[in-house]
């Protein structure tokens, strides 16, 4: 698994002949300059402005999902109302759905609404909780915790939305990071949706960014190429290793310590 990106590293530093025509996975000499050239791109556009780009999709589209997944996700979990399975049977049953199937009238509802080419179609989804398979594995995660911590927070005044907020949510932070951890790499990496939804090269995220550089009228420098996708996973891979710890964390015990 570290191997490819061993070799992407190695990669960064070598010409097009020594990546296609030698088999050692050192380069002849070390020089940075393909980090140099890649990040100032192409044309009149950098990769400073695709990261920022990246970041103003990728932060708010974490933040509400988190927030708005896991709202509803507790009133699945810990509320009855009128059609409830109902409505969770409908949730579950979007997981089944394709991109496919639903980018066309996703496309045609953005274009109604004025929505292509900005980041609403990445944003106000997450606000309204877009996300089945997030509220389904916070509903999970809800269902293993104890109800005696609700009914001992009830007996001492907290309300609903206190109850949520004070006792639940800092017991949910492992499912919140694993959560929080996969929207940020699949919306980091995301190429698909903004290749279809952003049409101005000035609002591209990474993905787009990294797909100018591959200009098929001429030579492809690959080692600009691999150094600015080394550049782009890094974020990721150093936010998977600082919360991993959240993955293997217990809730119901820690929650019913002392």
């Amino acid at each position: 698994m570290i191997y490819p990106f061993i070799w992407m590293f190695f990669g960064s530093f070598k010409t097009n002949a020594e990546i296609f025509g030698s088999q050692n996975l050192l380069p002849n000499s070390f020089s940075f300059d393909a980090f140099v050239k890649g990040w100032n791109g192409v044309g009149q556009y950098n990769f400073t402005d695709f990261f920022k780009n990246s970041i103003m999709i990728v932060v708010p589209v974490v933040f509400f999902t988190l927030v708005s997944c896991s709202l509803v996700a507790y009133g699945f979990a810990r509320f009855r109302f009128p059609m409830k399975k109902l409505l969770f049977g409908l949730m579950i049953s979007t997981l089944m759905l394709p991109d496919a199937v639903i980018i066309i009238p996703r496309y045609l509802l953005f274009n109604k609404l004025g929505w292509l080419n900005t980041y609403k179609p990445f944003i106000v989804p997450a606000m309204f909780a877009c996300y089945p398979f997030f509220i389904f594995m916070l509903v999970q995660f809800l269902r293993g915790i104890p109800r005696e911590l609700d009914e001992a927070a009830e007996i001492d005044g907290c309300g609903s939305f206190r109850l949520f907020v004070r006792i639940l949510l800092p017991l949910m932070k492992p499912a919140l990071f694993s959560a929080g951890l996969f929207q940020f790499m699949w919306t980091w990496n995301d190429f698909f949706n903004p290749l279809i939804y952003i049409n101005s090269v000035k609002k591209f995220p990474l993905a787009l960014g990294l797909r100018i550089s591959l200009d098929t009228s001429s030579t492809v420098a690959w080692d600009q190429v691999m150094a600015m996708s080394l550049v782009s996973i890094l974020p990721v891979v150093l936010l998977f290793f600082f919360a991993q710890k959240y993955f293997v964390e217990g809730i119901a015990t820690s929650g019913l310590k002392g």
